[in-house]
């Protein structure tokens, strides 16, 4: 028992710590942004108190159940047994997700009072102005407020508050491509002929709104990959100043209007940032990001990538439970996993490279955490196109659908040919679900081109032990490529490994239980949908995301690792009997719930307003004063 509770609250504060990041970014951050989230972190440990034992999932928070099912609770909760002493991992994993969500809706801000309050608290300014017509936006439009929920904008901007705030809103004023708000009129601004319409989408979810922002230009990255990675020891310095001005100045001296871009609409456009263009050297660059004594800092970029990768056995203790992910922001940090460099077509080379080390205002969909572009909602999120979505058909109940695993996609990443395509995430994936090759390593103890076994020391399941594997994934899994994206079109370096099936549309997916996630050549455009639809999403990322903050892995979806190393153990738990079906059934429904809570429309336009309040904020040479502080007057 008390082996139990040590694990339940390791998890606990481990995965969540009150910035919700993971230790790395406390070093990224500096000295001074580590001090105050250590004190953070104390006050979490009396918030997250050791339990009299691992707790009982039915008196924790559990959404409700959809309103066609008449059931009191998921079969889940009836079947678990979190006090037996060989207790699955994952049934940890998931009792500590609950508790950790329940602890954060807690903290949820039902008025301008409270919200205007705990923003002060977490953040050490005042709000912005215009932060009572955001809480009126959230309030109208029933949106959930913990502010929690929003840490990602805050780690995104700090560093801008280290640059001239003239500077920076003249870079974004000048970009290529921008939407623009003056006057409360939203206007895409940019030539998009020949290209996806991701400037218009996002415009179009800017103009919901606009009418409450003040001016303010938002610069977009209209490439898959994101572009901007900051040297360390430059950053530390950039947030070391923005800690060094948090202040909250008395209400008598707070201005709330802000300056306006009148001046900066004037200027003339400013010299454009440099970038390189080096798409094999793209991991050396990120490392250069990464705190000094990480693990991947010293760490060169691949250089013979015809050789295959050494597979790294045994998922580490700093972001796994017992060969589970536990810290998913960890396991997503490239900069604690050397091995990624040879297991993630991004740090390979990326189908397009245009990078620079110097710090300017720039938007994109996803990025990698290291680095330093403003999340927004991925513009593939606000379309209609129902390739990403499914169109209205979230597929049937649980019961219904098929006990299978489906995957259908390109091969894409980076640019594949034949001396580096057995390095790339979707190829692993693919291999690792094909029953006939792992029904042949199963029989020679060989490895495959992609990826090895599991180590009969690493999981302890029948299925592994006794080599059935292979022979449960020739029923169970329907896994390929659409499109195998071979160099200059000619694939007879893939031929012997990967053929093309036909593709399957997503509501016809939606049919089957298990869907897998990876990454494409940045995030995966499809994550929400899969969120929406009743099936189990299982996720592995090294991009971070604008949603990240407000979705708690083994709650709203199965994480898994970059390597796919767990994938086997994850997959044999939810499909050996009737407690693990129930399980994978709870975090499909719980997720398709939540995610119609907090990931709609009305979500990423809050997520946005909120943003833009902060970034017209910081390129405002009146910033250390500007605020909204009504709230405090009418005390």
């Amino acid at each position: 028992m008390l082996s139990q509770k040590k694990d339940f609250w390791r998890i606990c504060v481990e995965r969540w710590p009150l910035s919700g990041r993971s230790a790395y970014v406390l070093a990224r951050y500096g000295f001074i942004a580590s001090i105050l989230v250590l004190v953070g972190t104390s006050l979490s440990l009396l918030f997250f108190r050791y339990p009299a034992a691992v707790p009982d999932p039915r008196t924790i928070f559990r959404p409700s159940p959809p309103a066609q099912d008449s059931r009191e609770d998921y079969d889940y909760f009836n079947l678990a047994n979190t006090t037996a002493s060989n207790v699955h991992p994952i049934d940890t994993l998931i009792n500590a997700a609950r508790e950790f969500h329940d602890a954060r809706l807690l903290k949820r801000s039902e008025d301008l009072s409270s919200a205007a309050q705990r923003y002060r608290e977490r953040r050490g300014r005042h709000p912005p102005p215009g932060f009572d017509r955001w809480v009126a936006y959230a309030l109208k439009h029933d949106a959930i407020i913990v502010e929690d929920y929003f840490d990602r904008i805050y780690k995104d901007i700090a560093p801008f508050w280290g640059l001239d705030p003239k500077k920076i809103a003249l870079q974004a004023a000048t970009w290529p491509h921008i939407v623009r708000v003056r006057g409360g009129k939203t206007e895409q601004v940019g030539d998009t002929k020949g290209r996806v319409p991701w400037l218009e989408l996002w415009a179009k979810l800017v103009s919901d709104v606009g009418k409450h922002l003040p001016d303010v230009d938002m610069p977009i990255n209209y490439m898959d990959e994101s572009r901007l990675l900051v040297p360390f020891d430059d950053i530390t310095r950039y947030v070391a100043k923005e800690q060094a001005t948090r202040t909250m100045p008395p209400a008598s001296q707070v201005v709330s209007d802000y300056t306006g871009l009148a001046e900066i609409d004037k200027m003339d456009k400013p010299e454009d940032p440099k970038f390189t263009h080096a798409p094999k050297l793209y991991w050396d660059f990120l490392r250069a990001t990464c705190p000094p004594g990480s693990p991947s800092r010293d760490v060169p970029a691949m250089d013979e990538p015809a050789l295959i990768p050494q597979y790294p056995h045994g998922l580490s203790e700093a972001y796994a439970y017992r060969g589970f992910i536990q810290n998913f922001t960890a396991a997503s940090d490239a900069c604690l996993q050397p091995h990624l460099r040879s297991y993630h077509a991004s740090f390979i080379e990326p189908v397009s490279m245009s990078t620079s080390t110097d710090l300017f205002p720039l938007f994109g969909g996803s990025k990698l955490p290291q680095n330093n572009e403003l999340l927004i909602p991925g513009a593939m999120y606000i379309t209609d196109n129902e390739f990403y979505s499914g169109g209205n058909s979230h597929g049937p109940p649980w019961a219904e659908k098929k006990d299978k695993i489906i995957w259908r996609g390109v091969a894409s990443g980076g640019r594949n040919y034949g001396e580096n395509f057995h390095h790339f995430q979707r190829h692993r994936l693919v291999e690792m679900l094909n029953g006939t090759t792992v029904s042949r390593l199963e029989r020679n103890g060989a490895r495959a081109l992609t990826f090895e076994m599991p180590l009969d020391s690493e999981y302890d399941f029948s299925r592994l032990h006794e080599r059935k594997i292979g022979e449960w994934l020739k029923e169970f899994a329907d896994a390929g490529f659409v499109g195998r994206n071979c160099r200059d079109n000619k694939c007879d370096y893939v031929d012997p490994y990967f053929s093309e099936l036909e593709s399957v549309p997503m509501k016809e997916q939606y049919k089957m239980k298990f869907m897998p996630d990876a990454d494409g050549n940045s995030f995966s455009a499809r994550f929400r949908g899969f969120m929406l639809s009743t099936s189990l999403p299982l996720k592995a990322t090294v991009y971070a995301e604008w949603h990240d903050d407000r979705l708690v892995p083994w709650l709203h979806f199965a994480p898994l690792d970059n390597t796919f190393a767990d994938m086997y153990a994850v997959l044999d738990y939810f499909t050996r009997d009737r407690q693990g079906d129930s399980a994978a059934q709870m975090i499909a429904e719980a997720g398709k719930l939540w995610g119609e809570k907090v990931l709609r429309r009305e979500d990423m336009a809050l997520y946005v307003f909120r943003l833009l309040l902060e970034f017209a904020r910081v390129c405002d040479e009146a910033r250390d004063k500007l605020g909204f502080v009504e709230d405090l007057q009418t005390k």
